[in-house]
């Protein structure tokens, strides 16, 4: 197991404490169940699509509070006198935590043929975003006074 010591960052870095938290627990073990991915749709757009089959609409949960996304299945028990012999596609209660950057936020959720589909949009405000600043000429501003 590998560890990192941030120290010498916290230093000369002001405001990323929660980036390094997650940096230190990016290591620990996390679960694998469901599989997903992450992609990048646009400039400024994302998807994580998730792998739920057998679960429905209703027994998914998609939920974002405080930069962190949270997905839950619960599938509640198949009791209609089946007896299953072998069973390979999980059905297991889940709970999958994704941390979410400033200004990002979910636009929307979907299930598509057993995979759900989580669209996310980054939106910087105008105070964030570049902006080009004119350079003066060697002039100087002169400062008016007023004689009394």
């Amino acid at each position: 197991m590998r560890h990192f010591d941030f120290t010498p960052l916290y230093r000369s870095t002001v405001g990323f404490d929660r980036l390094f938290s997650m940096l230190d627990s990016a290591g620990s073990d996390t679960p694998s169940y469901p599989p997903y991915n992450i992609e990048r749709t646009g400039e400024n757009a994302y998807r994580i699509t998730m792998a739920v089959a057998g679960f429905g609409d209703k027994d998914l949960t998609v939920e974002a509070k405080e930069h962190v996304l949270t997905v839950k299945g619960e599938k509640a028990e198949d009791d209609d006198g089946r007896e299953v012999l072998y069973r390979g596609i999980a059905s297991r209660t889940f709970e999958r935590r994704f941390q979410l950057a400033e200004h990002v936020r979910v636009d929307g959720a979907n299930l598509e043929n057993g995979l759900l589909h989580i669209d996310l949009v980054r939106e910087l405000p105008e105070a964030m975003k570049p902006r080009k600043i004119e350079i003066g000429s060697g002039a100087q501003k002169q400062i008016e006074t007023k004689a009394h």
